[in-house]
C-alpha cells in the first residue's frame, strides 16, 4: 500500500522540529510543543511557517498510529496513506485543542487568535477639599473608539479580509541595515500597509460606516462618584470603558484625584490644620470667633477663662477632621495653630508701660550696678529683614567670586612637545 520496501525515507525531521529525541514520551512531546508553539505563535510575532511545522509535527507524533508509520517509513509514506493531503487539521485547530479552546491565547475564536489587553486611559480629576470632605459626583463627557455596529468590527461588508503580504500577517516589518564593518542593526516597526493589523481589506469591500477601520468614535458621559474621605492621588476605575478594538479586551478608564490647594485648611491623612491669628489682647485676656467648616457649619472657637495663648501654640478639636474613607462617620481631628500679633512700637506711653508692668509677671532679676553699666559699650539696634539680608550677601559672594576669576586672566596651558 505504502511501497514500504522501496520508500524508507527520513524519519527524524519531526523530532528535530520539536527538539526531542526519537524515544521521547508523550509528556515530553507535549512540553516541547507547548513551549515552541507559544514562542512561535503568529499573534506573538512568531514565524507562521515555523508555527505550521510545529503543529504538523505534533499532530503526527502525538498519534500512536501515525507515529509508528512515520518512524518506519517517513513522511512520504504518511502522506500517501492519507491520500497525499497530509494532516487534516489546521495549525490553529491543533493549538486550540492542545490549550483547551484557545487557553492563554484564546478567546475561543475560530482561528485561536489571542485577545490582547487594551491600554488603560488615565485622566486627572481636580477636586477641592470640600469635595473630599462632603463627597460629590461629577459628569464628564469623553470620546472613545467602539467596534463598528454595522460590520461588527470586521471592517468589511463581507466579513472577510486578506492576509497582508507586506508583513506576512505579523503586523510588523523588520528592517536590517549595516551600521559598521561587520555590524548589523535590526529594527521593527508597524507595517505601513496594514497599520499593524496583519490583514488588509479591499477598497470595494470596506464597510461604509467605519471605512474599514473596524471602529467608530462615540461620546460617552461618565458619572464619577467622589466618596467622602478619598485621598489625593486615589484612583476611580471604570472597568472596560476604554477604547475598543477587534480581538482586544478593552482597558479601563482611570481617574486620578488631584487635590487643589485650599486657602485656609491643610489636610494630613484624616486630620485638618488651620491657622488663626490673635491680637495680644486676645491672647492674654481671652477670645472667641466663628470658624466656617468645609461643610458650611459655623464652629464657635473660644478660650477658657484666664487662659493665656502663646505664639505657635496648638489646640485640637476631636471629630472635626476629615471623614475616613469607607467609614465617613469616623473623623479625625481639627488642629488650630495660633499666631499672636504684637502691637507696634510707640503704642504704649511711659505711664501705660508702668501700669502694665504692675499687672504682668515681674521682670527677671538682671539689674546691672552703675559701675558695671559704665564699663559697657552702648549699641544701637535697627529693624532688618533677615531673608533679604541673606539674599544680598549671597549675591555679593557670587560677584566677588566672578571678579576673582576676571582678575586671574586666561589660563595658559603648556604646549606638548
Amino acid at each position: 500500500m505504502f511501497g514500504r520496501a522501496q520508500r524508507k525515507s527520513d524519519n527524524t525531521k519531526y523530532y528535530e522540529i520539536l527538539g526531542v529525541s526519537k524515544s521521547a514520551s508523550q509528556d515530553e512531546l507535549k512540553k516541547a510543543y507547548r513551549k515552541a508553539a507559544i514562542k512561535n505563535h503568529p499573534d506573538k510575532g512568531g514565524d507562521p511557517e515555523k508555527f505550521k511545522e510545529l503543529a504538523q509535527a505534533y499532530d503526527v507524533l502525538s498519534d500512536p498510529e501515525k507515529r509508528d508509520i512515520y518512524d518506519q517509513y517517513g513522511e512520504d509514506a504518511l502522506k500517501e496513506g492519507m491520500g497525499g493531503g497530509g494532516s487534516s487539521h489546521s495549525p490553529f485547530d491543533i493549538f486550540e485543542q492542545f490549550f483547551g479552546g484557545g487557553g492563554a491565547f484564546g478567546g475561543g475564536s475560530s482561528r485561536g487568535r489571542r485577545q490582547k489587553q487594551g491600554e488603560d486611559v488615565v485622566h486627572t480629576l481636580k477636586v477641592s477639599l470640600e469635595d473630599l470632605y462632603n463627597g460629590t459626583s461629577k459628569k464628564l463627557s469623553l470620546s472613545r473608539n467602539v467596534l463598528c455596529s454595522k460590520c461588527k468590527g470586521k471592517g468589511s461588508k463581507s466579513g472577510a479580509s486578506g492576509r497582508c503580504y507586506g508583513c506576512q500577517g505579523s503586523g510588523v516589518r523588520t528592517v536590517t541595515r549595516q551600521i559598521g564593518l561587520g555590524m548589523i542593526q535590526q529594527m521593527q516597526h508597524v507595517c505601513p500597509e496594514c497599520r499593524g493589523a496583519g490583514e488588509v481589506i479591499s477598497d470595494k469591500d470596506k464597510c461604509p460606516q467605519c471605512k474599514g477601520n473596524k471602529v467608530v468614535q462615540e461620546k460617552k458621559v461618565l458619572e464619577v462618584h467622589v466618596e467622602k474621605g478619598m485621598q489625593h492621588g486615589q484612583k476611580i476605575v471604570f472597568q472596560g470603558e476604554a477604547d475598543e478594538a477587534p480581538d482586544t479586551v478593552a482597558g479601563d478608564i482611570v481617574f486620578v484625584l488631584q487635590l487643589k490647594e485650599h486657602p485656609k485648611f491643610k489636610r494630613k491623612f484624616d486630620d485638618l490644620y488651620v491657622e488663626h491669628t490673635l491680637s495680644l489682647t486676645e491672647a492674654l485676656c481671652g477670645f472667641q470667633f466663628a470658624l466656617t467648616h468645609l461643610d458650611g457649619r459655623q464652629l464657635l472657637i473660644k478660650s477658657n477663662p484666664g487662659e493665656v495663648i502663646k505664639p505657635d501654640q496648638h489646640k485640637a478639636i476631636n471629630d472635626e477632621g476629615m471623614p475616613q474613607h469607607g467609614r465617613p462617620f469616623m473623623k479625625g481631628r481639627l488642629y488650630i495653630q495660633f499666631n499672636v500679633e504684637f502691637p507696634d512700637s510707640g503704642i504704649l506711653s511711659p505711664d501705660k508701660s508702668r501700669a502694665l508692668e504692675k499687672i504682668l509677671p515681674p521682670r527677671p532679676s538682671a539689674h546691672l550696678p552703675d559701675m558695671e553699666l559704665d564699663e559697657c559699650e552702648e549699641t544701637t539696634m535697627y529693624d532688618v529683614n533677615i531673608e533679604e539680608e541673606m539674599r544680598r550677601k549671597q549675591q555679593q559672594q557670587q560677584q566677588e567670586a566672578y571678579d576673582e576669576d576676571e582678575d586671574a586672566g586666561p589660563r595658559v596651558q603648556c604646549a606638548q612637545q
